[in-house]
């Protein structure tokens, strides 16, 4: 049986999901917390992130520190509370760092996971004439600016021939652009799991062309400097990521389990959550923080300055730290298929 698509005045939950969008919105800091002792991790987090990815895994008991968990909307506003202090650690995609580190936060990768970039897509409707991006010449896309799928957008005009400058962008957030999209108000949308997967599991759409190849495929875990200059902190922050690297090995081999769990804590369908688990989620191995991902990170960085969305020069080097590498793979290790 089909799936209609939820309509566009329900994906507004959604974007509890995303890693990569920007936004504004405050964070719900419940006073939610496990483990104790003396000291306290403040660890910001999107809903059916880390910590229900944990919980799900069993990583979340035998703490001998404390974790205070806060959910935010999206990773700029996330990484807006890493640079003041208010989170200790969170999680982020390969983009809204880019966009601290050009406003000068104070910020440091700590950790990354490389997957797939199969969910990041430009999507167009079952009806469309596109067969290929180099057509999307002249053409009306929706993104939301900022984001992964901007700079995937970016990426695979470039590797057709094309420029962004080449097609009419139309910044929309998923909402609004699922409704443009669906109307025909737009030729086609670049978007992420788990919006991807939603269009494509209620036959609305269908790929155009996708991150594989041009983007990085990469997601991170960010930190405070001064919680890492905190010996103790630093300590419950090793701890925490080796706990991370554990619970998205289970993900990897309990898809089922977690996209049950993934769609219960976010609201999304079963099989929509499945199809992104197996497409995005379940692909990501820990790897290093390295030379090759800092080079990966500056070539996005330089992309949106070039665009002017980033008003100067950014060293992405300056904001990472790779002391908890321990004996991880390399950044360029392949995704888990």
């Amino acid at each position: 049986m089909r799936r209609l698509l939820v309509p566009a005045a329900l994906l507004l939950p959604l974007t509890l999901l995303l890693t990569s969008c920007g936004g504004d919105s405050a964070a719900d800091t419940g006073a939610r917390t496990d483990g104790s002792g003396s000291v306290t991790l403040s660890v910001g987090d999107q809903k059916g992130g880390s910590e229900a990815i944990l919980r799900a895994a069993g990583e979340l008991k035998n703490l001998d520190y404390r974790i205070k968990w806060s959910t935010f909307t999206s990773g700029p506003p996330l990484l807006e509370a890493v640079n003041a202090g208010a989170v200790d650690v969170g999680g982020v995609g390969n983009t809204p760092p880019v966009f601290a580190a050009g406003a000068g936060s104070k910020i440091s990768v700590v950790a990354a996971w490389h997957g797939t970039s199969r969910g990041d897509a430009v999507l167009v409707r079952n009806d469309s004439k596109l067969t290929s991006p180099k057509q999307l010449k002249g053409k009306s896309v929706a993104v939301a600016q900022g984001s992964s799928a901007h700079y995937q957008l970016v990426a695979s005009l470039e590797a057709a021939g094309l420029r962004l400058k080449d097609i009419k962008v139309k910044y929309l957030q998923p909402a609004d652009a699922l409704a443009a999209f669906n109307s025909g108000k737009v030729d086609a949308w670049a978007v992420w799991d788990p919006y991807t997967s939603q269009v494509l599991q209620g036959r609305q759409g269908r790929v155009l062309t996708t991150g594989d190849g041009v983007t990085n495929g990469l997601s991170f875990q960010v930190a405070s400097p001064a919680a890492l200059r905190n010996s103790k902190k630093a300590a419950a922050v090793k701890d925490y990521l080796a706990r991370l690297r554990r619970a998205q090995g289970w993900v990897h081999d309990h898809q089922a389990e977690w996209a049950r769990v993934w769609a219960k804590d976010t609201g999304l369908p079963y099989d929509v959550a499945l199809a992104s688990v197996r497409r995005t989620n379940a692909t990501r191995v820990a790897v290093a923080v390295d030379k090759p991902l800092v080079a990966s990170e500056q070539r996005i960085a330089d992309t949106f300055t070039e665009l002017k969305l980033i008003p100067k020069k950014v060293d992405f080097g300056d904001f990472v730290d790779p002391r908890f590498n321990g004996d991880l793979p390399p950044s360029t290790t392949p995704a888990k298929h």
